[in-house]
């Protein structure tokens, strides 16, 4: 992925395609804990691009992204963002976020609210609850513990697919398998300090001056962030739209990939409307 030097540090970017279609906003994808941007490659990139510029960034400390160290949070996160979008010269992205992806979103649109033209929202939070913690909590210690990634893998597994996905051994070995070829973008350090922004997250007292068109979207079957998490969201920002996918898990834009697509691809549309 190309590269940007700003106030001394490596920011990770890539756009699709790099010329700008008239009239219409780029996309930002802004991915979740434990992973890449390149998450987002397979199945959204391709759909996305067809309409509008599609931009990908790694967060701080992954691949090629500079890692400045210390805790930060998902408002750093936010600001992250927006310095990208000063260097790159783009005034006004709409924003896709999952899970820590759309915790930086939120503050995103908060604390830059200029930045943002319409917001989606995929498997994420305003205030993690006691269980959300638990969970964090225990990913974070399995890391400090040093578990091999593979292990790590498994785990988070079990709560972002959903069952019926889980069947499928020969799926699940194929991404095990390419994961230990390629290694983690993240590591041990990078993902409990990771965990620490998303269990610090809280934007539930000022979800009511997001003003932007809001779309929220979630798998019924989502273990880590289930449907009333989403409902939180939806009761509390102005113009938002909340969506239950009927089949997928936390990771509904890759179990229900089609319908999720075009769920983005109209709620974008509408601008244009």
């Amino acid at each position: 992925m190309p590269t940007i030097e700003i106030q001394g540090r490596t920011f990770e970017y890539e756009s699709h395609p790099v010329a700008r279609v008239a009239g219409t906003r780029p996309l930002l994808l802004l991915n979740g804990i434990g992973g890449s941007s390149r998450g987002w490659l397979p199945l959204q990139v391709p759909e996305f691009s067809q309409q509008r510029t599609t931009l990908l960034m790694n967060h701080r400390g992954v691949m090629g992204s500079t890692d400045p160290g210390g805790a930060f949070t998902t408002a750093d996160l936010a600001d992250d963002v927006a310095l990208l979008l000063d260097a790159l010269e783009i005034e006004c992205v709409d924003v896709l976020g999952s899970f820590m992806g759309g915790m930086a979103a939120q503050e995103l649109a908060l604390r830059h609210p200029e930045r943002v033209g319409r917001l989606a929202l995929l498997g994420t939070y305003a205030r993690p609850d006691a269980k959300r913690r638990l969970i964090l909590e225990d990913w974070a210690d399995l890391a400090r513990a040093g578990i091999s990634q593979s292990i790590l893998l498994r785990t988070r597994l079990a709560w972002t697919l959903e069952d019926r996905t889980l069947e499928q051994t020969e799926l699940i070995e194929a991404m095990l398998k390419f994961f230990e070829e390629e290694g983690s973008p993240v590591s041990h350090d990078l993902f409990v300090r990771q965990c620490e922004a998303c269990l610090s997250h809280d934007t539930l007292p000022h979800l009511g001056e997001i003003d932007h068109p809001t779309l929220i979207v979630c798998g019924r079957h989502d273990r880590l962030t289930p449907p009333t998490l989403h409902r939180e969201l939806d009761d509390h920002i102005r113009n938002s739209r909340l969506v239950v996918l009927q089949y997928g898990a936390h990771l509904a834009m890759v179990e229900s990939a089609e319908r999720f697509n075009q769920l983005i691809t109209n709620f974008l549309d509408l601008e244009e409307a």
